[in-house]
């Protein structure tokens, strides 16, 4: 395995490939754009490694000895790991480039392959990667405020969110308007939004473990 030095939180590239002379042309191609690159021989020796924490993509080969690029595919979707990831084969065919797709790959290239449309695959991938990344910032955050509303808030939430009236939801809950309208302003205020439609979406946002789970 080989590594370049790189801010820690900075946009990383993890490549896997058996071919040693593969390994090394495609971390000098990241690092020539700036990019920090950990290669690996095989799917084994990245999950004995583990996934750093950081944003990036992955660089797979299709076709290696033991379990294929495919199976790690296979491999990191069960476990919940969504990294983007750009497949690299000289035996590619229709039926396998489906299939990785469909499994959510960036791009599945035939090599060999231009620098310039790897690069943009990886590029795009370390953006999806991103994006992903502050949805799930976004949704844990939401969580865990709403993790600190009293169960009464949370029906007031809930009803809220269902585009009720104060008034209904006062005659729904049995509680008064002038209550109803206090726990509101005490659900915005935790939950960190200034207008309704802030409030909803981060209602929307929410697992729906936490949307389904009966407010007592």
């Amino acid at each position: 395995m080989t590594t370049s030095a790189a801010v820690a939180d900075g946009p990383l590239v993890l490549v896997v490939d058996d071919d040693e002379g593969v390994r090394n042309s495609l971390q000098e191609l990241m690092e020539s754009v700036g990019l920090d690159v950990v290669c690996f021989p095989s799917p084994r020796d990245l999950l004995s490694a583990g996934l750093p924490d950081r944003p990036g993509c992955l660089v797979l080969d299709v076709r290696m000895p033991g379990a294929s690029g495919l199976d790690l595919q296979h491999q990191l979707s069960a476990r919940g790991v969504t990294k983007p990831i750009v497949f690299l084969t000289g035996y590619g065919d229709i039926p396998m480039t489906v299939q990785a797709m469909k499994a959510g790959a960036v791009d599945f290239l035939t090599k060999p392959v231009r620098d310039q449309t790897l690069l943009d695959a990886v590029v795009a991938g370390i953006q999806r990667d991103v994006e992903q990344r502050a949805q799930a910032e976004n949704i844990h955050q939401h969580a865990t405020r709403f993790a600190t509303l009293t169960p009464r808030e949370r029906q007031v939430l809930r009803e809220v969110a269902r585009g009720r009236l104060n008034k209904q939801i006062a005659f729904e809950l049995g509680i008064s308007e002038i209550t109803v309208k206090l726990h509101r302003s005490n659900v915005m205020r935790k939950m960190r939004t200034i207008s309704i439609g802030e409030l909803i979406r981060a209602w929307d946002s929410l697992p729906s473990s936490l949307r389904e789970k009966p407010q007592v």
